[in-house]
């Protein structure tokens, strides 16, 4: 599963995910990339579940880059914990993704494939998403 090496701080506040994406909203290395259409948290087994699926889909031939990784911790307390008992443990990290943000870019491809590959891809996340090419 992906997550960080070390962090300055264990834990952190929820957030806000106001606005569209600002950076990591164009196409920059593939011809064919996964844009997210709505906000929301996407973790490690969901990014690695859509990695595995655009491998097996194109038979390891091109090229993959992942756009986004898990840097946000997320907390939670057990069900038997009464109320008042501070924060719970870090149960794993998400990455924060809002509309307009780059996923998945694949390269060196045919298009019927890349978008075959993305369009299994695109199964595995919990945010509508679009298939965009340069």
């Amino acid at each position: 599963m992906l997550q960080p090496k070390k962090r300055k701080h264990k834990k952190e506040f929820r957030g806000k995910m106001r606005g569209i994406a600002q950076r990591g909203n164009t196409i920059a290395y593939g011809d064919f990339a996964l844009q997210a259409l709505d906000r929301g948290w996407i973790n490690g087994n969901q990014i690695e579940a859509a990695r595995k699926a655009i491998v097996r889909e194109t038979k390891r031939k091109g090229k993959t880059w992942l756009m986004i990784f898990p840097h946000k911790p997320f907390t939670s307390i057990s069900s038997e914990v009464k109320r008042g008992g501070g924060k719970g443990n870090v149960e794993g990290y998400v990455a924060v993704v809002k509309p307009g943000r780059v996923i998945f870019e694949v390269g060196g491809l045919t298009e019927d494939m890349a978008k075959q590959a993305l369009k299994l891809a695109a199964q595995k996340f919990p945010i509508k998403t679009r298939i965009i090419s340069k």
